[in-house]
């Protein structure tokens, strides 16, 4: 039996079929990080706002606090 080699063109044709299908497999995962990161923040947020509301503090003191202006809560 004679054995058929393969091309190099054939290589190179089977190469960028793989080349292809790997960055449709990476564009699907990048999507659906992206879907999740973004799923992740808005649940962040909402909590945050949530805790604001609950919160006895004033906007002026949440945001000195997040800036790191701890003494103008203490002083205030």
């Amino acid at each position: 039996m004679a054995r058929r080699t393969v091309t190099l063109d054939e290589k190179i044709e089977r190469a960028q079929a793989e080349v292809v299908s790997a960055k449709e497999r990476y564009d699907r995962a990048l999507d659906e990080l992206e879907k999740l990161l973004t799923k992740r923040q808005e649940l962040e947020n909402k909590e945050l706002i949530k805790a604001f509301i609950a919160s006895n503090k004033s906007l002026a003191e949440v945001m000195a606090f997040l800036n790191g202006n701890s003494n103008e809560i203490n002083e205030g």
